[in-house]
């Protein structure tokens, strides 16, 4: 038996002195020097008491170091649970007990934080740090630069990642070898990665969109990144002209174009923009392909499943749709009460099922049988719908569904109308407590730089294009929008700010 993961992404890189990472000090690791940085781990982490199946959880800043831990974990068939580097203590007690994470990495100065953490949960606590001190890189520093691969199948655990929890307890996703490669695959063909390519890496890599999707691609393909501790956009700029693709949050793009410096000249060595993790405004999709002659290609994915739709690379690249689902994922718009698939054009929620789609939630049996279904497909809670041409449309989270009156109204619906009024540069629709409908529909507006909103004049610029029940019963300007990591508006903070607007 081999071990289908690492043999496909890393294993035949060995001896390879290619360029793999780019690293801001101007140095190149090469591929062959990144397996032998992490076959050192890799003993390190079997030396510390772990084999295969067992957790290892790792709050670690990005970094070559911290890139080559995922692969340690792949060659030594251990559980990879990456964690947000902005998680609390009390998060993290709750990650590292209920994973049963035998080893936490940590950088050095959370140690204080962590080793009650882990000391709770009998749990081993060591600390790698991004220049690769650590006592943690100091236990690898002179073990071998070879290690004898563990025997795993397609079908075993290979990583566990953890849901934004915003309604509840965090769920831990399960996801196999199988289900990481079988996508890496899919796109590496779909988006025309190759060993040629270098991408442009800015992205977090404790979240799916950085790790299983821009490393795993670029892995698969033999291809080079440059490999940034995070978004800057200097540094973004500086480097855009040796990069051929770029994978980014839609942050990424609204402010490389607030930038006089990006435009097409820039960018003219690209071939490819992918956006991802939160919706791309059509303006922006617009705006950026004014200035550089790109049409952004947008994409639809979650923890449970990495990517399971993609705007074509060849072809119509339609703003404010997520494409056609991927060519070994089946996607279906059922009726959340029933089950039941919808006709073409329907808003219901979104099913899925392919190779990609997880395992099932680690230790809640309960809420697996709720969202995945026996025929395998998985119930996404996302709404949505499939237009005459095929293309998806996200139209937003079953939660963020708001009832008003008795009527459904879809908040995207209401945003579209409310981002195309002069001065708006995004906004927010959410369902607030009514003492009379249930639910009230409230939009929080975000102007333009330089721009003073008037909420009645927009009320009643929207007044003749959405039914009455659709109609905000205020509308409330703010500085910023709260955002998650990767970007994704906060609705259920809002939610819980705006709670007592009408009472």
């Amino acid at each position: 038996m081999a071990n289908p993961l690492y043999d496909a992404l890393f294993g035949r890189h060995a001896g390879r002195d290619t360029p793999f990472l780019h690293v801001p000090d101007g140095s190149t690791i090469t591929h062959d020097a990144f397996l032998r940085l992490a076959a050192r781990y890799a003993h390190a982490i079997t030396d510390a008491g772990l084999r295969p199946g067992d957790r290892l959880a790792a709050q670690i800043d990005k970094s070559p170091h911290a890139l080559a831990v995922y692969a340690a974990c792949a060659q030594s068939g251990v559980v990879f649970l990456p964690l947000n580097t902005d998680y609390t203590p009390a998060e993290l007690d709750y990650f590292i007990g209920n994973s049963g994470a035998r080893l936490v990495l940590g950088t050095t100065r959370a140690a204080d934080a962590l080793t009650p953490i882990a000391t709770a949960h009998d749990a081993t606590l060591m600390a790698l740090d991004a220049d690769g001190s650590g006592n943690f890189a100091a236990a690898a520093a002179h073990r071998p630069e070879s290690f004898p691969t563990a025997k795993r199948s397609g079908d075993d655990l290979a990583a566990l990642l953890y849901t934004s929890g915003t309604t509840g307890r965090s769920k831990g996703a399960m996801l196999s070898q199988d289900n990481l490669l079988s996508n890496a695959r899919t796109l590496t063909d779909y988006w025309r990665f190759t060993a040629d390519d270098v991408l442009l890496h800015a992205l977090p890599i404790f979240h799916t969109h950085g790790l299983f999707v821009a490393t795993n691609i670029t892995l698969l393909a033999g291809g080079a990144m440059i490999f940034l501790p995070g978004f800057d956009l200097d540094r973004m700029i500086a480097e855009l002209p040796r990069a051929t693709a770029l994978m980014g949050v839609p942050t990424f793009y609204t402010r490389l174009l607030d930038d006089p410096r990006f435009d097409a000249d820039l960018v003219a060595n690209m071939r490819l923009f992918i956006s991802g993790s939160a919706p791309l405004l059509t303006e922006t999709h617009m705006h950026f392909e004014r200035r550089t002659g790109h049409r952004i290609l947008e994409r639809y994915g979650m923890t449970e499943t990495n990517m399971n739709t993609s705007n074509p690379y060849d072809g119509e690249r339609r703003a404010g749709t997520v494409g056609f689902p991927l060519p070994d994922v089946a996607l279906k718009i059922t009726d959340p009460a029933t089950g039941q698939t919808l006709p073409q054009g329907d808003i219901g929620q979104i099913e899925v099922r392919g190779p990609n789609v997880f395992q099932g939630y680690w230790q809640m049996p309960d809420k697996t049988a709720e969202e995945l279904r026996p025929d395998g497909f998985f119930i996404t809670g996302d709404l949505g719908q499939i237009d005459a041409d095929g293309y998806v449309t996200i139209v937003g989270r079953n939660k963020d569904l708001i009832i008003s009156g008795g009527y459904n109204v879809y908040p995207k619906e209401v945003e579209q109308e409310l981002d195309a009024q002069p001065g708006v540069l995004e906004s927010a629709v959410i369902g607030v407590p009514h003492p009379d409908l249930g639910e009230a529909v409230v939009g929080v507006l975000v102007a333009q730089p330089g721009q003073t909103l008037d909420p009645d004049a927009i009320r009643n610029a929207i007044g003749d294009r959405l039914a009455r029940y659709k109609h905000p019963k205020r509308l409330i300007p703010v500085t910023t929008l709260p955002r998650n990591t990767m970007g994704k508006v906060q609705k259920n903070l809002l939610r819980t700010q705006h709670a007592d607007l009408f009472t």
